[in-house]
């Protein structure tokens, strides 16, 4: 019997039972993800460390706004550096391979029909769709990017796309705690800083489950502890060390 959704043949009928997989390689969407959840763990950190030590609500915007600056311009570069040197590794494998597939086009052809005859396929189906897909160069190229090396010459990752959004995500993430001393000061601003940064978490954890597919539960609060304990722990150290003993 046809399971449901399924034609008279057992096959899905168009419409049902299909799913779409979403591009997940692209450096950008991960770069926005981490560089939003990145920027407000370390700026709050960093304000709430500060604001321990209890100095001028100026030098708690200061130091907010360098840590923004500063993260937001390291995230950026990491990511270009990141994205750039795995492009021109992958670069140099496509090229080499490219060389091989020109000069050595029958070893080629019996390594691709042996990916397939690994697959269960045939060995003169095998030989047969090889030679097809080696007929045409652009083609082969493609076929053995993805057998040989797990990667699509045409999806290998914008550097500039990464760094930028991995820059305004960053600080994005960075400014919320820093918001509300633009506006207040004192134990308001410092209380107002770390409840703003939990809600952020609470939205980025969710907004990570629903990317992932896994518990927004859990990837919620996952997020909050990551927020909360190291924000604590700044706190804590600014406050023993107060400003007097820096000064």
């Amino acid at each position: 019997m046809a399971e449901h959704g399924d034609g008279p043949s057992g096959e899905a009928r168009p419409g049902h039972g299909e799913h779409h997989h979403r591009d997940v390689q692209g450096g950008a969407a991960r770069a926005a993800v981490f560089g939003v959840s990145d920027g407000l763990v370390s700026n709050v950190g960093l304000i709430l460390g500060v604001a321990g030590a209890d100095p001028a609500p100026s030098i708690v915007r200061l130091a907010g706004l360098a840590g923004l600056i500063a993260g937001a311009i390291s995230m950026a570069a990491g990511e270009y550096n990141s994205m750039k040197v795995q492009a021109e590794l992958l670069e140099r494998e496509l090229e080499l391979e490219r060389i091989e597939i020109e000069r050595h086009p029958e070893v080629e052809t019996a390594e691709l029909a042996g990916v397939y005859e690994a697959r269960g396929m045939d060995a003169g189906q095998a030989r047969d769709l090889a030679e097809t897909v080696m007929a045409d160069p652009e083609v082969a190229l493609e076929t053995h990017a993805r057998e040989e090396l797990g990667v699509d010459p045409a999806q290998l990752g914008s550097p500039v796309g990464a760094a930028t959004s991995s820059l305004a995500a960053f600080s994005l993430g960075a400014l919320v705690p820093l918001v509300p001393w633009f506006v207040g000061s004192g134990a308001g601003a410092t209380v107002a800083s770390l409840v703003a940064a939990l809600v952020a978490a609470v939205v980025v954890g969710s907004a990570i489950g629903r990317f992932t597919g896994r518990s927004l539960a859990r990837t919620a609060t996952r997020q909050v502890l990551f927020t909360l304990v190291p924000a604590l722990l700044t706190y804590a150290v600014g406050s023993a060390v107060g400003v007097g003993a820096v000064s």
